[in-house]
């Protein structure tokens, strides 16, 4: 009880509802699921940069696909082995941001119609190995910046949908220090 009660003191008190109110504003306007009206964020605008998000992971998949099935040399296995890899976690990432569009009331964009105008990376075929990860590495670069700069767009407005945005970008951080490693191993 000691514990609740120091709590209590360094919160703020102007943001917490009383009970009745906060039972009373969840019964309004049902039909808006997870949007409540403390939302804070643009929706519509959260909605399209997802979908541009969405866009980018449909092209990063289909790229590693291509990259996968057309990589060829001595060093090729453990390449493809990555491609292979990012393809998945890429498929997962463009799960998650259709989930999350859903969620805030909107529709997931999974048209082939201006996939590569509504991504921010560019699909490059690539014919070798080093210009197959280098074209990887440069669209991981590209989705570093792009999540990190909804990250920032967001700021407290939408914490669930910047927490899964940072979620992703760790992995892009990830898959772009694998590209990179791969790049100087086929240096040396």
């Amino acid at each position: 009880m000691k514990h609740a009660k120091n709590m209590a003191s360094t919160t703020n008190p102007a943001v917490l509802s009383n009970i009745h109110d906060l039972r009373k504003r969840a019964r309004k306007n049902i039909e808006a699921g997870a949007v409540t009206k403390g939302y804070g964020a643009d929706r519509t605008e959260v909605i399209r940069l997802l979908n541009e998000a969405l866009a980018t992971e449909l092209v990063c998949v289909l790229r590693y696909k291509r990259h996968y099935f057309m990589a060829k040399g001595i060093n090729s296995d453990s390449v493809k082995a990555e491609f292979h890899a990012h393809a998945i976690e890429e498929m997962a990432h463009g799960d998650r941001l259709a989930k999350r569009i859903t969620e805030l009331g909107g529709e997931p964009n999974f048209s082939p119609d201006g996939l590569s105008e509504r991504s921010h990376a560019e699909y490059i075929e690539g014919d070798t190995l080093n210009s197959m990860i280098t074209e990887n590495l440069i669209a991981e670069r590209i989705a570093i910046e792009s999540y990190r700069e909804m990250v920032i767009y967001l700021a407290e407005h939408d914490p669930t949908t910047q927490r899964m945005l940072k979620e992703i970008l760790a992995m892009e951080e990830e898959h772009a220090e694998d590209l990179a490693s791969l790049l100087t191993d086929m240096k040396a």
